[in-house]
This record gives C-alpha cells, sequence and structure tokens, in this order.
C-alpha cells in the first residue's frame, strides 16, 4: 500500500512538472483602429507636414510600419467607411458618396463588419465617433457588431449652422434644411451640438471615452474604432491647444490630434497591453483643399478628397504591434483599408464574412515577409458606380471622366471654401515611381500597358460595373434600405 501511495505520488508530481512546461495559451490581439475624417497625406510630420509638431505618431512610425502607398476605399466619407468595416470595395455594397442625414440608404445589416466577426470571437467591441453609415435605427453602430458607442451620426458639418459659426437665417441657403446635430450615446441622442464651442470639445471627448473603453476592457480581447470627426471642416479645438502650436487653427488641431493618439499610446502602456495590441492609424480621404488653411496638405500628390487622383486617396497609414511588427519599417507596398477586415480577422483568428469581400490579408507586409506583395492592382471608383482609375504595380491608368479640380480657382480661407468645379480628365497613363504627382502622360510610349491595365478593369466593370461604360455589374448587392 505504501509503495502504491508512493508511486502515485511521484505519477502526479510528474505530471504537474510536465504540466508546468506547457505553454499557456498566448491571449488574443486588441486591435485599436484610429481613423481621421479628411486628414491628408502630408499632414503628419512623418510624411512631411508641419510647422506643427506631430511626436506621438512619429513615436508611432518609428516603433511599428509606415506605409507610403495607402489607399482609402473611395475619396469620399461614407463609402470609405463602408469599405474600411467591411473589407469590400463600397460600390460592392451600394454604398456611394457622403450620405445625407436623410439618406434613404445606409450600410446594410447583412453585410459583415469588422466588430461582428471579432465579436464572434469573444471581443468587446467599442466605437467613439463618426459613423456616417445610417442616422438612425436599425443602422446604427449597435445593430452592426458594437457593444457600444459615443458619437456623431455623420459629418460635423452637416448642420444647420453657417461657415461663421453662426446658425443659418437665409431660406435660400439648403443647408438651413439640416437637422440639429446629435451628439448619440448608444441609439439615442443625449445632447445637440449647436456651436463652434461644442464642435472644440470633440476631440477630448472622444479621446476620453476610447482610453476609457481601453481601461474597462484590459482583461479581455477587445476592438476599439476611435472615428475622429476631423480635421474636416469645421474644425476647433480645445482651450488648451488653441493658439499653440504657432500654425494657426490648423497646426492647433494637428497637434490635438496627434496628443489623443498619444493618449490612447499611453493608456495602452499603463493598463499593460500595449505590447499585445495592433493600432492602425489612417484616414478616409484626402484633405478638402478648397478649404485652404482649415483644409490639410497632399505630400505633392495631385488633388483632393472627393478625387481619384492620388491626393484624393492616398492617405498616411501607420500601424503599430510591438509583440510583432518590426520598428521603423517603410513599406511602399500598395495596400488599402479594404485589407484591413481580412488581415485582422487572420492576426485574430475570426473567420472571414460570407460574403464575398474584395480585401487581401496582408498581415506578411506587416512581418515584413521576402517578396510579400499581397495587392497587385487597385481600382479607384468614384460617382454612384464610376470607374475611374486602375493601378498595377507602379502604372496608373486613368480613364476619362468629369471630375473635381482644386487647380483653377484659389482656395477660401478661414472656414470658408473656395469653388470645387468639375472637369473634363481625359485618359491617361502615369508612371507612379517616377511621377507621383500625375503630371506626365505616357500612354503613347506604352501602349501595352495601357492595354493590359484597360484588360484587366473590364474584369471590374463586368462584376462590379462601371455607369461610365453603363455597365450594371453582376456582383453589386443592395445596401441597406432606410424607411421614412
Amino acid at each position: 500500500m505504501v509503495r502504491k501511495i508512493l508511486a502515485g505520488g511521484l505519477l502526479l508530481a510528474a505530471a504537474a512538472i510536465v504540466y508546468s512546461f506547457i505553454p499557456a495559451k498566448a491571449p488574443k490581439p486588441n486591435v485599436v483602429i484610429i481613423f481621421m475624417d479628411d486628414m491628408g497625406y502630408g499632414d503628419p510630420n512623418c510624411y512631411g507636414g508641419g510647422p506643427y509638431h506631430t511626436p506621438n505618431l512619429d513615436r508611432m512610425a518609428a516603433q511599428g510600419i509606415r506605409f507610403t502607398h495607402f489607399y482609402a476605399a473611395q475619396a469620399v466619407c461614407s463609402a470609405s467607411r463602408a469599405g474600411l468595416l467591411t473589407g469590400c470595395y463600397p460600390n460592392r455594397i451600394g454604398i456611394h458618396g457622403a450620405l445625407w442625414p436623410t439618406a434613404p440608404i445606409a450600410l446594410n445589416n447583412e453585410e459583415e463588419t469588422i466588430a461582428e466577426i471579432l465579436k464572434d470571437q469573444g471581443y468587446r467591441t467599442g466605437m467613439v465617433g463618426k459613423w456616417h453609415l445610417g442616422s438612425r435605427q436599425p443602422f446604427l453602430p449597435l445593430q452592426n457588431g458594437f457593444d457600444e458607442y459615443l458619437g456623431l451620426p455623420y459629418s460635423n458639418d452637416m448642420w444647420p449652422v453657417d461657415y461663421d459659426g453662426k446658425p443659418i437665417t437665409d431660406t435660400n441657403n439648403s443647408r438651413i434644411h439640416y437637422p440639429p446635430l446629435p451628439l448619440i450615446e448608444g441609439n439615442n441622442p443625449i445632447r445637440i451640438i449647436k456651436t463652434l464651442d461644442d464642435q472644440a470639445e470633440l476631440t477630448s471627448m472622444y479621446t476620453q471615452r476610447a482610453c476609457k473603453f481601453i481601461r474597462e476592457n484590459k482583461n479581455k480581447p477587445f476592438f476599439l474604432y476611435l472615428a475622429h470627426s476631423m480635421p474636416h471642416v469645421p474644425i476647433a479645438v480645445s482651450p488648451k491647444f488653441r493658439n499653440k502650436s504657432g500654425a494657426g487653427l490648423f497646426g492647433d488641431l494637428m497637434e490635438e490630434i496627434d496628443a489623443s493618439v498619444g493618449e490612447v499610446l499611453r493608456t495602452l502602456e499603463e493598463q499593460g497591453i500595449s505590447k499585445n495590441t495592433l493600432v492602425i492609424f489612417t484616414s478616409d480621404n484626402g484633405p478638402w483643399l478648397n478649404f485652404g488653411n482649415h483644409a490639410g496638405n497632399t505630400g505633392g500628390l495631385r488633388e483632393g478628397k472627393g478625387c481619384s487622383f492620388e491626393g484624393g486617396q492616398r492617405v498616411p497609414c501607420i500601424m503599430r504591434w510591438p509583440a510583432e511588427i518590426p520598428a521603423g519599417v517603410t513599406s511602399n507596398e500598395v495596400a488599402s483599408t479594404i485589407d484591413v477586415l481580412p488581415t485582422v480577422a487572420a492576426i485574430c483568428g475570426a473567420k472571414l464574412p460570407k460574403k464575398k469581400i474584395d480585401g487581401l490579408n496582408i498581415l506578411p507586409l506587416l512581418k515584413r515577409e521576402k517578396g510579400a506583395n499581397p495587392r497587385d492592382y487597385f481600382v479607384y471608383y468614384y460617382g454612384v458606380n464610376n470607374l475611374e482609375a486602375i493601378r498595377k504595380g507602379k502604372y496608373k491608368l486613368v480613364f476619362p471622366h468629369k471630375g473635381r479640380t482644386y487647380k483653377n480657382n484659389l482656395p477660401g480661407y478661414d472656414g470658408y471654401p473656395g469653388p470645387q468645379p468639375n472637369v473634363d480628365v481625359p485618359l491617361a497613363l502615369y508612371d507612379l515611381s517616377l511621377d507621383p504627382g500625375e503630371t506626365l502622360d505616357v500612354k503613347a510610349k506604352f501602349p501595352e500597358v495601357v492595354k493590359e491595365l484597360d484588360a484587366l478593369a473590364d474584369q471590374y466593370r463586368n462584376t462590379l460595373g462601371d455607369d461610365l461604360r453603363k455597365i450594371k455589374g453582376t456582383e453589386r448587392r443592395e445596401p441597406g434600405k432606410v424607411k421614412n
């Protein structure tokens, strides 16, 4: 009996020793997306911006990967956000433009968002900031996978207030018909944003709420989507940052935005979860250049918001994940916001949406695997469904279309816009490796490239359609329909 007890004890001890050497299952990484509104490619210091200072963004870039050829899904608000959250070209899912408060369409609830696929994996999901994919139930964030929400349902200029910050009284001004601008918590308005002073609270309010979400969920995997309302006009800053940058109101705002990024990173560090958190910083489209000194810059890229030229759709993007992403990396490969969902799914062990998406897993780029280049081409849609350009490798073919330009008129200043007329854009081929400003048409030099890219574009015309050529497309899906 004694021998049996001793033998049993030795077996238990041996089992305990073996068990102690089995590595614990690694916790799932957290994901934070910081999404700016109308921030240009050239706005952060690490992309050439200034004379204001963005030390937190610079530090984030030094600790992670900075992309130089990263594209928004489309060069306008709602379409871009739909692309980010679903991994689809927005025209695939029926979203276009910037949805008005009374828009008859919204993001279809049958489309799966990043929040929904991560929630299925046990993630806590939170959103703070601008939504712009449907302004009332059942199309708000809580009906699209988020556990909690605080923010504006659409752009901060969709309010009955004029460029001078005073209520509109002119009945000939169409903007007088906008409803009051609501701040929503969950599904319900909790406050009306009435003045520029109210707008000045938004950046810090969003930041505080985002950091609160991080602290409350530090012991479980979480997904945080922080979608700032600015630097979309009207811009405003809190008293702490006003007149501090020496670079005007836009410079003050850039420093407040940078401080917001710093607060998020600092909160992750204080909670001991920074190493295992992927933080993505990017923008929904390029700057609204006709607002002059209240807009940003494209770093020399052509045109801006609302254009399929590079200044409208190429945006800054920085990703930081100390556990996996090497520090101080610059990626010159093509990538897009539509690639975020499949990449996050791969990282977090989530299933891809059941319906077809367009995004690609760019995790090999983040890990700097040799020869990695998941996305060799990208298509530029605009309007309801116009295929305006296509890029493959270093070449970009622009198709004839009517497009916005900021080049024919002086911009406005101090909150007022200048003209942004439409002009005829001709067929042109650009070598972006030599001519990122898209100034030299080389189609006569490389007719075989034009032919190749046009043939590739035909594949998209057949599936996603092209209003420019009156092709409907076979794979487009319906948006959500809002009942009046």
